[in-house]
């Protein structure tokens, strides 16, 4: 090898690296990732993103399918990501000015109102919403941690109900898309 080669690969390896960016995986998720939460294993079928006109996305839904089961990960982004395991429940609402400050759900839970906001929501996959819409969401809390969660877009009603669960217990594995 000459002395050229050699000054040539000594300059090269000394060479900065390029940082590689910043991957989020509460936000960056991607349909067909994989999601642990509470040691079970979901595959990402759909994402809603929720964000205010001109700002970056507050809050995330992932659609989570284990087996024929679909359950939702709400993602809600502060100073730390606040992680609700959802479960998707039936109801009937037509208008959304007849949304309640408080729920009774079986006669079992009672949700107080901890929020409503405006968001439009930006979607992928298999979710309910549509992209570049308008969504409604209120958000109730109960004991123990417990929270529901209702959406309105056109005319539809969604509802969830879950547990907090610490962000710590959420892990994220992208696929090789």
């Amino acid at each position: 090898m000459s002395i050229f080669k050699r000054i040539g690969s000594i300059i090269r390896s000394n060479k900065e690296q390029q940082p590689l960016p910043s991957v989020n995986p509460f936000e960056d998720a991607k349909v067909g990732d994989i999601v642990t939460v509470d040691l079970e294993e979901y595959v990402v079928s759909g994402k809603v993103a929720y964000f205010d006109r001109g700002y970056a996305p507050h809050r995330f839904a992932y659609y989570l399918q284990s087996g024929r089961n679909i359950s939702c990960l709400v993602v809600e982004k502060g100073r730390q990501y606040e992680c609700f395991l959802c479960e998707f429940i039936e109801g009937a609402l037509d208008n959304p000015n007849d949304v309640p400050t408080r729920l009774d759900v079986d006669g079992e839970v009672s949700y107080d109102l901890e929020s409503h906001r405006s968001d439009m929501a930006r979607s992928e996959g298999n979710t309910d919403f549509r992209s570049g819409d308008e969504v409604l969401v209120w958000r109730y809390f109960s004991s123990r941690d417990r929270y529901f969660f209702l959406q309105w877009q056109d005319g539809k009603f969604i509802a969830l109900q879950g547990e907090r669960t610490p962000a710590a217990e959420v892990k994220w594995l992208k696929s090789a898309h």
